[in-house]
């Protein structure tokens, strides 16, 4: 199961519902797919096709809804 989580700019930014305790939002579009962690600081963990531009796209957009996406963390994972 992998929940979405919003949609922005062409990207979808969801969880994966079995995978490790530390929150991160995973992203998804047809130029690629990235994870970022939210917790403590908004940071890549991988990248599968981004180029730099989108990935400073993606982070800003994170950072613009961090509370949300930390809201369904804890509603999803309930943390």
């Amino acid at each position: 199961m992998s929940p979405t989580v919003f949609r922005e700019r062409g990207y979808r930014f969801f969880f994966f519902s079995r995978e490790e305790e530390r929150p991160h939002i995973h992203v998804y579009s047809g130029s690629g797919e990235a994870k970022f962690w939210i917790e403590p600081d908004i940071e890549l963990a991988r990248n599968y096709g981004f180029n730099k531009i989108e990935l400073k796209s993606i982070q800003k957009i994170i950072e613009e809804h961090r509370n949300v996406i930390e809201t369904a963390w804890r509603q999803h994972f309930g943390n």
